[in-house]
């Protein structure tokens, strides 16, 4: 979901962009017709994109994705790390709108890397386990050197999309106001995800500096109790407690705010220019955008 509304985001929409959150059904063509549903089983009208990704609602994100194209969206998160999102013919034509909810497999490692562009101000580097070799006399053969990555997102979108997932009351709708996501005192990205029939449960999060994911399943892909699978009970209290733990001793790292990133009031409900009689609230835009 964070990265097809990052490709929106780089086509010009907002993180006040609006969508209907309302039972919807997608023309399949010469396959069933696609309606996909919330984790809560609810709809939720209209809603801006900060809560739609947020509460992590997947109308909204489906709507999103038929509006920025699956190529599209495969190419970005390609480009992010992604190796099983390669934007072929034959990837584009055997996935469909079900992409931004799981319809796609991929790595632990290559999502956890792909967050990491999130974290890394819109630059990717390819993962690295193995820094240094020596042989017995302490020769070095072989040292990893940091290359400067490549930068496959803009950083204003980089941040945007972070704040969104480290904004606490972004996600009150869904998670409460004091869930397991929450790292006191420090600021934290976070996003959760489950596949149907609890197959599957992740959290991937991070800071500036460290990237944590976290997935939780059976390995012969059978569903899993549903007692202990869900968004907060599955891999949440995992990825809490690591990164709870890697984070000890620092100081609180705030997401860096490019200066082509702006903060304007906007309509709350609508996400439009305020009016008289509805409330307000701030949302960050890329100039120009606004």
């Amino acid at each position: 979901k964070p990265i097809a509304y990052s490709k929106a985001l780089e086509k010009g929409y907002t993180a006040a962009q609006t969508y209907v959150d309302v039972k919807t059904e997608f023309p399949g063509g010469d396959q069933p017709t696609y309606t996909p549903v919330n984790y809560d089983g609810q709809f939720h009208g209209p809603v801006q994109m900060r809560y739609a990704l947020g509460n992590s609602y997947n109308i909204p994100a489906v709507k999103n994705l038929a509006l920025v194209g699956v190529k599209d969206v495969l190419g970005l998160g390609y480009q992010m790390g992604l190796t099983t999102w390669e934007p072929s013919e034959e990837n584009v034509n055997s996935v469909g709108l079900s992409l931004v909810l799981g319809g796609r497999e991929v790595r632990l490692l290559d999502l956890t890397s792909a967050y990491g562009v999130f974290a890394g101000q819109g630059k990717q580097f390819d993962p690295i386990s193995i820094l240094k070799v020596t042989d017995s006399k302490g020769k070095t053969l072989f040292e990893y050197h940091e290359s400067e990555g490549k930068k496959v997102l803009d950083p204003g979108i980089a941040f945007i999309i972070s704040d969104i997932l480290s904004d606490n009351g972004a996600r009150t709708a869904a998670f409460g106001s004091n869930s397991i996501l929450v790292i006191s005192g420090k600021t934290v990205a976070v996003k959760t995800g489950t596949t149907d029939q609890k197959r599957d449960n992740w959290a991937v999060g991070y800071t500036p500096s460290v990237v944590v994911g976290v997935w939780v399943g059976n390995n012969d892909n059978s569903p899993m109790n549903p007692v202990v699978a869900s968004g907060v009970t599955g891999a949440s209290p995992i990825w809490s407690k690591i990164t709870r733990e890697v984070l000890s001793g620092k100081g609180d790292e705030k997401f860096n705010k490019p200066d082509e990133v702006i903060q304007v009031e906007v309509d709350g409900l609508m996400g439009g220019k305020p009016h008289a009689g509805s409330p307000t609230r701030i949302e960050y835009f890329i100039k120009g955008t606004e």
